[in-house]
């Protein structure tokens, strides 16, 4: 079935349904709804969540409706109001700063299932909080930034200092390499790319020769600088192993997944209000295609550290491997 895109501009909102067929006999979802901060088209976050939305519709063949620039209390109180009028009974919020706004009108409409991303703070019964456990996945980003590094000087841009794959990051490091010394720093936002590369141009200047930016909408302007300047960096939510080989890896978070089973869940009367955590033992954060610059010996190390953590839960430095055992 073709897709059919109808758009209507509402100030700097775009409200966007994609058609289904709207047979209601499969379980109990109707419509589908998502708000995004941003935009779907920026090939990071806000992309990967339309391409669960879409996921959602292929399976369930029902309609799906997104709007973009969601970005205050008011504007998720309007498109809320909307898409329940539209009979939509799910709804996404692809950001943690939606837990608070629909736990402000979650009772309102009791029909109605709301979904956000990475933020713990509210729920209640119609409210899910889906978060992913990124320490981990810092964890292994360190472990292979300390492995490469050949100044042993590697750099984190993280978009926030609270971001649990900031501690894993130094964890990994200091596990693989005790002589390597690491510089964080904070974008303080999701998307600011201009500050993002003056931090990277700070780190560079100082040595720096591996990095790893930790905010999906500048981790590109960030590898693009890092090919540059023949350093090596690790790719942040998506696999961007497609920049180059100066990409040793990606920690990728499977936002697609994470959708289809809250999408499921839903269907079969199955999602409950609550705050859950996902890793890499559901399959929704991998790690992507390593480069031909990193070692097969710590390739395989890296494999064999990742499916020990999968199988046991503990990391490496937690299991007291030592970092050489190859």
């Amino acid at each position: 079935m073709k897709k059919h895109f109808v758009f209507i501009h509402i100030l700097v909102m775009s409200f966007v349904v994609l058609t289904g067929c709207n047979s209601f006999e499969k379980g109990e979802i109707q419509k589908v709804g998502m708000l995004v901060e941003n935009s779907v088209s920026d090939q990071t976050w806000g992309n990967k969540g339309y391409k669960g939305l879409v996921e959602i519709k292929e399976e369930y063949n029902v309609d799906v409706y997104f709007k973009e620039e969601m970005k205050t209390q008011q504007d998720v109180n309007r498109a809320v109001e909307e898409f329940s009028a539209k009979g939509i009974n799910l709804i996404f919020g692809h950001s943690s700063i939606y837990g608070k706004m629909f736990d402000n009108i979650s009772d309102s409409y009791p029909d109605i299932h709301f979904v956000y991303f990475n933020g713990g703070y509210y729920n209640n019964d119609n409210l899910t909080s889906l978060n992913f456990n990124s320490h981990a996945m810092g964890f292994f980003a360190g472990m292979i930034a300390g492995e490469m590094t050949k100044t042993n000087k590697v750099g984190l841009i993280a978009a926030f200092e609270w971001q649990p794959e900031v501690e894993g990051f130094y964890e990994g490091v200091y596990y693989q390499n005790r002589e390597a010394s690491v510089s964080m720093d904070f974008v303080n936002s999701w998307d600011n790319e201009e500050r993002a590369i003056q931090l990277f141009d700070r780190m560079n200047a100082q040595e720096v020769d591996v990095f790893y930016p930790a905010g999906d909408a500048f981790s590109f302007a960030v590898l693009e600088e890092v090919n540059k300047n023949d350093k090596y960096g690790i790719g942040f939510v998506t696999d961007q192993s497609h920049l180059g080989d100066h990409v040793l890896t990606s920690t990728i978070q499977q936002v697609n997944e994470l959708y289809l089973l809250a999408a499921d869940k839903f269907n079969n009367e199955k999602l409950k209000g609550g705050y859950y955590t996902f890793d890499f033992q559901e399959g929704v954060i991998t790690l992507g295609e390593f480069s031909p610059e990193v070692p097969n010996s710590f390739e395989s190390k890296v494999n064999k550290d990742l499916e020990s953590y999968i199988e046991t839960g503990l990391l490496p430095n937690e299991l007291g491997d030592l970092p050489n055992d190859l």
